[in-house]
């Protein structure tokens, strides 16, 4: 990337929520991944597993991904630190909101 796209980057407003199926999900909300048809072997391995997310993202293009953590990785700290192999990336659009417990 130039100077240009890393300033673009940068600049942007963090995101603090984006809906999915109509709830907001923040840092800290758990979703089911639902990788998409053609993913690649790794995250349809992911398939149904509970994530937490780590962070919301957005490119400079305005494409959303989500940053997550899976909820029974005993790793999880490490991926909470950014660290390859426990941090792993989304689209809105192959997670689902996890129901709560009692809710």
């Amino acid at each position: 990337m130039n100077e240009w796209e890393w300033q673009l980057l940068e600049d942007r407003e963090k995101v603090d929520h984006l809906a999915v199926a109509g709830v907001d999900l923040r840092v800290g909300s758990k979703v089911v991944l639902e990788p998409r048809k053609g993913a690649d072997i790794f995250d349809l391995a992911l398939r149904g597993q509970t994530a937490i997310i780590e962070s919301i993202e957005q490119d400079y293009e305005g494409k959303f991904q989500l940053a997550v953590v899976l909820e029974d990785d005993p790793g999880r700290d490490l991926g909470m630190m950014r660290q390859p192999g426990h941090l792993f990336f989304f689209e809105p659009e192959e997670v689902r909101p996890a129901l709560e417990e009692g809710g």
